[in-house]
């Protein structure tokens, strides 16, 4: 006699490939909880340089270093990401953008407009 065979109770993510809006979900809930971070750390330093006005030239040379900048710059694109999807969330609940033929097409508009969003942001920091 044969032993049963068991079926998986339920399909493993890696045999599927997740659409653009499930993937900028998944990527709108961690931007929130980077961005959570990200203003809890910036509230301590804002803390620490009111206590110590010396402790301003150790931040600004802090935030000059490699990894300042990359944490700075992540911070930003979060931001970015999370604003545009939110706006896309908006015109959701206005019932616009349901269809499936435009869910792909206004996730790929979601990330041209993240991008652009945070090119013009770094870049205003480039200007003198």
């Amino acid at each position: 006699m044969n032993p049963p065979r068991i079926a998986p109770l339920s399909p493993h993510l890696q045999v599927y490939r997740l659409p653009p809006t499930a993937l900028l979900s998944i990527s709108h809930r961690l931007s929130g909880i980077f961005l959570s971070l990200g203003v809890c750390l910036w509230l301590v330093l804002l803390i620490l340089l009111a206590w110590n006005p010396a402790v301003h030239d150790r931040l600004q040379s802090l935030l000059l270093t490699l990894p300042g900048r990359l944490f700075t710059g992540g911070f930003v694109f979060a931001l970015c990401l999370h604003l545009v999807h939110g706006i896309r969330h908006l015109l959701w609940d206005m019932g616009l953008g349901l269809e499936r033929q435009s869910l792909n097409r206004l996730a790929l508009a979601e990330l041209a407009a993240t991008v652009g969003l945070f090119l013009v942001c770094m870049a205003s920091t480039l200007l003198p």
